[in-house]
């Protein structure tokens, strides 16, 4: 008999990653089923873990299988227990999102349009980018034998697939990993959320910008905002190359925008260094965790100016003008 119902949950994982599980979607709310869950996923993680819920106000609904999204829920917590053997940080949080046409023209996968996210992360023992790269294929694992079959995660990723969303990981060895899922977001408020967003014209500067980003393609996303936008950009691929560029540089450099989690040098260290040879440069952070991950989990503290990525563009051309147009006694000292 149990070898049966091993079989029958293998079949059923298969089918969810073909993407030919039969599905009941019905409206429903991510908040409302991450709460339902709560209790039990307080269990199923140990004492030895901080589990925390953030939930987005005002959440918007999505259109998704009910028990299928449970599971997806309860495999992205295992899996973060996994990661973290001697206890640690845990954070779901929700949030509603837009996609832009510019964003889902770089990212084949993403429709334009209103979502809503979850976003699971953890502090545990991050991932390297040969594993990140193989996480969703079917039977991939890094645990021993006799401790997964491996389909887990690639569950996850048919189900998002089959419910029309996407998922992305965002990980940093020895600092933690971050698994967001998207599905649209229905209803009369999914007609609405467009225009506000999306006909806004970017906001326009003249300042100087040091930009700051490991990875190639966001660089190259946040480089096209800001010039777009007016800005005079300077560019690095970490916190020394940075240094070296702003040292060559000899005018003004009115502000740093830099990821958090950086090889050779991360964007806290490098803002203190910066701002410490150019007091008056101000400091906005990009990271792939969400805004109260980040803070949570000890990366970035106080009121620090920061974008969730993935942005849209209109996002993070608004957040650099409204730490630009700060006044600089306002600003938080990082």
């Amino acid at each position: 008999m149990r070898s049966g119902e091993r079989a029958a949950t293998l079949t059923r994982q298969l089918l969810a990653f073909s993407r030919k599980q039969m599905l009941l979607p019905q409206v429903i709310s991510f908040n409302a089923v991450v709460a339902d869950m709560e209790r039990m996923l307080r269990r199923v993680i140990g004492e030895d873990i901080d589990l925390v819920t953030v939930p987005g106000p005002d959440l918007g609904h999505v259109l998704a299988d009910k028990g299928q999204l449970a599971q997806v829920i309860l495999n992205l917590v295992v899996n973060a227990r996994d990661a973290m053997p001697r206890g640690g940080k845990l954070t779901l949080e929700t949030a509603n999102v837009y996609f832009d046409e510019s964003y889902a023209a770089t990212h084949p996968e993403v429709r334009p349009g209103a979502h809503v996210m979850l976003a699971v992360s953890d502090t545990g023992c991050g991932m390297t980018e040969e594993v990140r790269a193989h996480v969703f294929e079917p039977f991939f694992t890094t645990k021993e034998p006799g401790k997964g079959t491996g389909l887990g995660l690639a569950t996850v990723f048919g189900i998002v697939k089959q419910s029309g969303g996407h998922i992305t990981v965002y990980t940093e060895m020895g600092v933690g990993t971050t698994f967001k899922l998207y599905l649209p977001l229905v209803g009369e408020r999914s007609r609405k959320v467009q225009p506000e967003i999306a006909v806004r014209e970017l906001p326009q500067g003249t300042e100087t910008i040091l930009l700051v980003e490991d990875a190639d393609p966001v660089r190259a996303l946040a480089r096209e905002v800001l010039q777009r936008s007016g800005y005079t950009i300077l560019e690095a691929r970490h916190g020394l190359e940075a240094l070296v560029v702003a040292e060559q540089f000899k005018g003004k450099i009115d502000l740093l925008v830099t990821d958090v989690v950086m090889p050779q040098m991360g964007g806290p260290e490098l803002a203190k260094l910066l701002r410490a040879a150019r007091p008056g440069t101000r400091v906005l952070y990009l990271s792939g965790y969400t805004d109260d991950a980040v803070f949570r989990h000890g990366l970035l503290e106080g009121e620090t100016a920061f974008v969730q990525k993935p942005f849209a563009m209109a996002v993070l051309a608004r957040k650099v003008r409204e730490v630009l147009d700060r006044e600089l006694s306002t600003l938080p000292h990082e």
